[in-house]
């Protein structure tokens, strides 16, 4: 297993060229894999089974993922004082996956699926949550400066999991089996090309002291309940379906959501290399610099906006309609909530970076104000706008509450910043150099 995680790390010669393509390679395929996912499921069982995937792997498995999770990663990758040990941050994984695995099966127990359902639904949760457990793992890498393990991980461990998954659908076209084969493979992936690697690391600090798992809980306490809220509103149109219209429906919604995770992938290219720089700007009292990274990122990202919209209008329907052709009929009905879901998620990623922006000038409650209003916002309307337009209202209410969600953190990034440059100019003597 030395021998192994060696080969893995590699040497230490173009760690940032490294860092860069390894992680593109990996958020890539993490990406690629939902849509590959939803789309095999479709073709070989069906849209009704399909819809079913889609619920657990993308909506309700995702949503146990954000519990694993717990928003401490952009913590712990700007934790570049080390406040907190890696054994710290494992603990509290521990601690967290194992709530979520808990509330999955309560989930599943209370709405009294069918048999076929809540299995499925209970596999890909435990997928998921290992996928959490993992990115403790991964984040680690990244505040050592070894981003490109985290791109190696999440290439392996995707490729693994994908791979058996589809081979035991194929084989038994019972999608049950191949849930439960696939959350066998991320478990063994996770030990291979994370668990493994790690231990061949020097200097890695897995020492454990229980005040501060305690204190590292209640620093990201709103962080959790934030990514929570956050993955609620970003699902919201999707429960909506789920409770108000057919598995099938949901099988259709997804596919024309699928694009958000070509959005997302680009916005993870995009806004995460800068992430350990923006942090280093912001503490060395950098404003200025830390002020241009932010503005260029966005520019970036209203510039892809087009060329997606652009894209969606001419290419967006034809294409879906190639790759999953079972629902082409529907699909054919679906430019409108297309282009809603596009501008969507592009607003999704700009809040995302406003999101990453606030947790590095350390304002988590400001995040989680956001997070509630917009909230309770998405349980009122959500349902209201499936009910009335059906797809349609789904993403048309995804668009509305993530430029609500945009507008918030915009808003108070903007605000913080600008006050903190002006504390600045205060202590300076009035010099204009923050």
């Amino acid at each position: 297993m030395n021998r192994w995680a060696r080969w893995i790390i590699g040497s230490d010669k173009n760690i940032d060229r490294r860092n860069m393509s390894w992680n593109m390679v990996g958020s890539f395929l993490y990406a690629f894999a939902s849509m590959v996912l939803s789309i095999a499921v479709i073709q070989l069982v069906g849209e009704d089974l399909g819809g079913i995937f889609t619920f657990g792997y993308s909506t309700f498995g995702q949503h146990m993922f954000m519990v694993a999770y717990f928003g401490i990663r952009p913590f712990h990758i700007t934790d570049t004082e080390s406040r907190y040990s890696f054994g710290e941050y494992l603990r509290l994984r521990y601690l967290t996956c194992a709530a979520a695995v808990l509330f999955g099966l309560f989930y599943v127990f209370v709405n009294g699926y069918s048999y076929v359902k809540a299995m499925t639904v209970i596999w890909l949760v435990i997928y998921k949550v290992v996928d959490g457990f993992a990115d403790a793992y991964e984040a680690e890498f990244q505040r050592n400066g070894r981003l490109y393990l985290t791109g190696k991980s999440n290439t392996f461990r995707t490729l693994l999991s994908v791979g058996v998954f589809l081979s035991v659908l194929y084989v038994t076209r019972n999608l049950v089996w191949a849930s439960q084969a696939g959350a066998g493979a991320q478990l063994l992936g996770l030990l291979l090309f994370d668990v493994a690697v790690m231990r061949a690391i020097p200097g890695v600090d897995r020492s454990v002291k229980g005040s501060q798992v305690c204190r590292l809980f209640r620093d990201n306490l709103l962080l959790f309940f934030s990514v929570v809220l956050d993955f609620y509103i970003f699902s919201a149109a999707k429960y909506a379906i789920e409770g108000n219209m057919t598995d099938a429906d949901l099988a259709v919604y997804g596919a024309i959501f699928m694009p958000t995770s070509v959005i997302n992938l680009v916005a993870g290219f995009v806004i995460r290399p800068y992430l350990t720089k923006l942090s280093v700007q912001w503490e060395n009292r950098r404003y200025k610099r830390f002020r241009s990274i932010v503005k260029n990122l966005v520019l970036v990202i209203l510039g892809l906006t087009v060329v997606a919209v652009l894209g969606a209008w001419f290419l967006g329907i034809p294409v879906l309609s190639l790759l999953y052709p079972n629902i082409g009929y529907a699909l054919a009905r679906c430019r409108t909530a297309l282009l809603y879901i596009i501008l969507g998620g592009a607003l999704n990623a700009l809040m995302t970076l406003f999101y990453y922006s606030l947790i590095i000038m350390k304002w988590q409650r400001v995040i989680f104000a956001g997070y509630a209003g917009v909230g309770a916002a998405a349980f009122l309307i959500s349902p209201v706008f499936v009910r009335a337009m059906g797809i349609d209202g789904g993403a048309f209410s995804y668009m509305i509450l993530m430029f609500l969600l945009m507008l918030c953190f915009g808003a108070a990034a903007f605000g913080i910043y600008r006050r903190t440059v002006l504390c600045e100019l205060g202590r300076k003597g009035g010099r204009r150099d923050a």
